[in-house]
C-alpha cells in the first residue's frame, strides 16, 4: 500500500512542479475558495490525479476520500479506513513562488492516522511513515534513508517554527511567553514538520482563533513526526483525532521532536489560561 501512495505522490508531485516552474505556470488560474484562501489549477489538477489513482488502487467500499478540494457536509465518514489529502498544503505559498508547498496523504484507521507521506516537490523529497515502522526520506533518484530524532537536554534552548504571518494576537502572546531561544519561519505545516525532522527546528504550536487548521493539515504531517520519534498532541496532550465530521482542528496542539514535550504543553495551558482570564 505505501508504495502505491509513494508512487501516487511522485506523480502528483510533478504535476503540482508543472504549475510551479513547468509548461502549465501560465495557466495557475487564481481563485478566492468559498472559505476566503486561496486555490488554483494547480489545487484542483493534483487533486483529480490523486483520487483518481488511489480509488482506482483501493475502491471506494472500505475507504472513504477526505480531501481539501471535494470535501462536503459535517458528517464523518462511516468507513474506519479514510484517506485524509491535501494535494497542495500552502497554497498561498505556492503563489508567492516561496518554494514552501506540499502534498499531504494519510490514511487514516478508526480516527487516527496508520500510513503517511509529504512530499516536498522543491526539495525532490518524499517522507513517509507507517505505523510502528518508523520514518524514511526518499530522494527522486530512488535512495531511501531512514529519519530518527534525538531530543534536546532541557539546558539547550529550542526552536519554533512558525509562519511568517497567520498569527493573531492570542497566538503571538502565547508564543511570546513560551521559551524560545530561536525561530525559524517557514510556510506549510508539512515544510513545518520536516523542519523538525530535518533538525532546523525542535517544536511547531497551532492554535485556533478565528478560524482552525483542518484535518488534512495534520494527518500526514503527524505520522512522519512520530513514526521518527516526535510527538503530536493537543494541548491536553491527548492523541489528535480525525474524521469527525467537523474537519477543524479547534484548540491547540503542540508538535515537537520530544524535547519537553509536556512541559511545553502544561506552559501553554497555563498561559492561555491567564489571556483569557
Amino acid at each position: 500500500m505505501i508504495e502505491t501512495v509513494r508512487a501516487v505522490s511522485w506523480g502528483a508531485m510533478k504535476i503540482l512542479q508543472s504549475y510551479y516552474t513547468g509548461e502549465n505556470q501560465a495557466n495557475l488560474e487564481v481563485n478566492e475558495d468559498k472559505k476566503g484562501g486561496p486555490v488554483t489549477a494547480a489545487d484542483t489538477a493534483a487533486n483529480h490525479y490523486i483520487l483518481e489513482k488511489m480509488q482506482a488502487a483501493f475502491g471506494d467500499d472500505q475507504f472513504g476520500y477526505l480531501s481539501e478540494e471535494t470535501h462536503q457536509g459535517t458528517e464523518p465518514f462511516p468507513q474506519d479506513w479514510v484517506w485524509i489529502i491535501d494535494p497542495l498544503d500552502g497554497t498561498r505559498d505556492f503563489i508567492d513562488k516561496t518554494g514552501e508547498y506540499a502534498l499531504h496523504i494519510a490514511l487514516a484507521y478508526q480516527q487516527r492516522p496508520v500510513l503517511s507521506v509529504v512530499g516536498i516537490p522543491e526539495a525532490n523529497k518524499l517522507y513517509y511513515a507507517v505505523k510502528d515502522q518508523g520514518c524514511f526520506v526518499e530522494t527522486q533518484d530512488g535512495d531511501i534513508q531512514p529519519i530518527k530524532l534525538t531530543p534536546k537536554s532541557a539546558e539547550e534552548s529550542l526552536t519554533l517554527v512558525v509562519s511568517r504571518t497567520h498569527r493573531d494576537q492570542r497566538f503571538q502572546d502565547l508564543i511570546d511567553r513560551l521559551p524560545f531561544g530561536d525561530r525559524h519561519y517557514v510556510g506549510s505545516v508539512g515544510c513545518k514538520i520536516v523542519a523538525i525532522l530535518e533538525g532546523q527546528a525542535d517544536v511547531y504550536i497551532s492554535l485556533s482563533g478565528k478560524s482552525a487548521a483542518k484535518d488534512w493539515d495534520f494527518a500526514a504531517p503527524e505520522l512522519i513526526l512520530t513514526e521518527a520519534g516526535g510527538e503530536f498532541t493537543y494541548f491536553n496532550q491527548e492523541p489528535v483525532v480525525y474524521n469527525r465530521g467537523d474537519v477543524r482542528q479547534w484548540g491547540g496542539i503542540m508538535a515537537t521532536n520530544g524535547s519537553s514535550h509536556g512541559q511545553l504543553c502544561e506552559q501553554s495551558v497555563a498561559i492561555l489560561a491567564e489571556l483569557d482570564g
